[in-house]
């Protein structure tokens, strides 16, 4: 049921081996196809690692390196005026660049901050809808 009947040491029900003539006369059974060798497998093993390893590369890393690259180009672009959003979820207006890793933000009411470039997540865009036509 498990063991394959080429494989399988005594098996009543297999299938005989069809018999080839020799040129003495007598019949001897048709050999059976060998096993690939040790070399042979470790070649498709390899193979196959090698196979899985670009698949993550092209399904994982890339995109991720992808998405890297244009969120540092974005925290670059940041200016005076630019709304963005934090990691904590709160949104201002960046009033004042400080440095290269720091941005004064003004929340609203007065609350400035001065917030790491890297805790910004994005800019924000206010998702308004289209007009509805009438």
């Amino acid at each position: 049921m498990f063991i394959n009947s080429a494989f399988a040491a005594t098996d009543s029900s297999a299938e005989p081996l069809p018999e080839t003539a020799t040129t003495t006369g007598t019949t001897t059974p048709a050999t059976v196809p060998s096993a690939p060798s040790a070399g042979e497998a470790f070649a498709m093993n390899i193979g196959m690692v090698l196979i899985l390893v670009v698949l993550f590369y092209l399904l994982m890393i890339r995109p991720q390196q992808r998405r890297f690259k244009e969120h540092a180009e974005m925290l670059r672009k940041l200016d005076k005026g630019s709304k963005v959003v934090t990691q904590g979820g709160l949104v201002g207006v960046i009033e004042k660049v400080i440095s290269d890793n720091d941005v004064l933000v003004d929340f609203g009411n007065g609350v400035k901050m001065t917030v790491l470039r890297s805790s910004v997540v994005g800019r924000y865009e206010e998702q308004v809808p289209p007009a509805s036509k009438k």
